[in-house]
C-alpha cells in the first residue's frame, strides 16, 4: 500500500505513515494512552497536527504522556480525561464531559484493551475481557457518535472509528449466548479471542449502520508488540500461544517495534482510500481479512443488540 508516494508495509514506523498528513484542526481521542500503543498513536497523530485527547484509567500516567506530548507539539493541546472501560459509569462521565464542552470528535481510536486476564468481572458483572475490549468500547463509541457526526458535518471529511483488534479473534467466535461466561468454565483464551472477535464485528455493522451518515469503521491487527498487555501471561500461557499460531511461523519471534505496532492504527486513521472500503480489517498498514465468524453480518447485527442491551443504564445493577 502506498501514501504519500511511500511504499508502506509491515515494518512501516508511524511518522513514515504520517510523513505529508496535515491533521490541522482535527480531533483525535485516543483510548488507553500510558504507554505503549496508545502512547505512540497519540504522539504520532500530535506530530501530524491533530488536537488529541487522551483517556486512560491511570490519569497521572497518562497526564505525563500529554505534558511530553504538549513539549513536543504546543499546537496538539493534549487534554487527559480519566476512563476506565470496565465500568460503564465511567464511560458515560466521558461522554457527558465532552458534550458539554462541545468538543466534536473527528478520530476515535479505540486502543486500550486487557488480555489473558485471570477470570474476573467488571463492576457491572461483565467477564473482564469481553467488558474492557468490547462492551466498554461500544459503550464509548455509541454515546460519540453524535459528535462523531457533528464532526463529519463540520469539517465534509468523514469521521472513522479505529477499534484495536488482534489476530488472535481467528480463533475464537462470540458466544452470544454466554459471552460472559455465566454457565461455561472460564478460558482466558477463549474469553481474548471472543472479546476481539466482536471488536471486528462490531466494526462491520457500525459501518452498515452509520457509514452512509460520514462516519466510517475500521479494525485493526497491530502485530506482535512487547508491551504491558502481556504482564497476565506466565510461561504456560506463552507454551498455549506458539500452539495456538503454530500456522504461522515466526508469529511470536518477528516482534514489531511500537511505531511499527502503532503505524496500522494511524494508517487506518488518515488513508485517503479508505474512505471507500469502511469496514475494512486492516493489518500492515494494508487491508487484511478477517475470520468468516468475524464478519458475518447476520452475527454483527445480533451482537450490536445484545451489547445495546447490555450497556444501556437500566440493564444492570452491580
Amino acid at each position: 500500500m502506498t501514501q504519500h508516494g511511500a511504499t508502506l508495509g509491515s515494518a512501516s514506523t508511524t511518522d513514515e505513515v504520517l510523513d505529508g498528513v496535515d491533521l490541522s484542526g482535527r480531533t483525535v481521542l485516543v483510548t488507553g494512552v500510558t504507554s505503549g500503543l496508545g502512547a505512540e498513536t497519540a504522539r504520532a497523530l500530535a506530530g501530524a497536527g491533530a488536537r488529541v485527547i487522551l483517556t486512560a484509567r491511570d490519569v497521572a500516567a497518562a497526564g505525563s504522556v500529554a505534558t511530553r506530548i504538549g513539549g513536543a507539539y504546543p499546537s496538539s493541546e493534549p487534554e487527559v480525561f480519566g476512563l476506565d472501560l470496565a465500568d460503564l459509569e465511567s464511560v458515560r462521565t466521558l461522554a457527558d464531559r465532552l458534550s458539554e464542552r462541545r468538543l466534536a470528535v473527528d478520530i476515535l481510536i479505540n486502543n486500550a484493551g486487557v488480555m489473558y486476564t485471570p477470570f474476573e468481572r467488571t463492576w457491572h458483572g461483565f467477564e473482564l475481557q469481553f467488558g474492557t475490549n468490547h462492551l466498554g468500547h461500544f459503550a464509548l463509541t455509541t454515546l460519540l457518535l453524535p459528535s462523531l457526526s457533528a464532526a463529519a458535518d463540520r469539517s465534509g471529511v468523514p469521521a472513522r472509528v479505529i477499534t484495536v483488534s488482534s489476530d488472535a479473534h481467528r480463533a475464537h467466535p462470540v458466544d452470544l449466548v454466554d459471552p460472559n461466561f455465566e454457565s461455561r468454565a472460564y478460558d482466558k483464551f477463549v474469553a481474548y479471542g471472543q472479546s476481539k472477535a466482536a471488536n471486528v464485528l462490531t466494526t462491520v455493522e457500525l459501518e452498515r449502520r452509520f457509514g452512509g451518515q460520514g462516519v466510517h469503521a475500521y479494525s485493526v491487527h497491530p502485530g506482535v508488540c512487547d508491551t504491558g498487555l502481556a504482564r497476565h501471561m506466565s510461561r504456560e500461557d506463552m507454551a498455549e500461544m506458539k500452539r495456538m499460531s503454530a500456522g504461522s511461523p515466526n508469529a511470536l519471534t518477528n516482534l514489531k517495534s511500537i511505531p511499527a505496532a502503532a503505524a496500522t492504527s494511524v494508517w487506518g486513521a488518515t488513508a485517503p482510500d479508505l474512505d471507500t472500503v469502511g469496514g475494512a480489517y486492516l493489518a500492515d498498514c494494508g487491508i487484511g481479512a478477517a475470520a468468516d465468524h468475524a464478519t458475518d453480518p447476520a452475527t454483527a447485527a445480533a451482537l450490536w443488540e445484545l451489547s445495546a442491551e447490555l450497556t444501556a443504564p437500566s440493564a444492570r445493577q452491580p
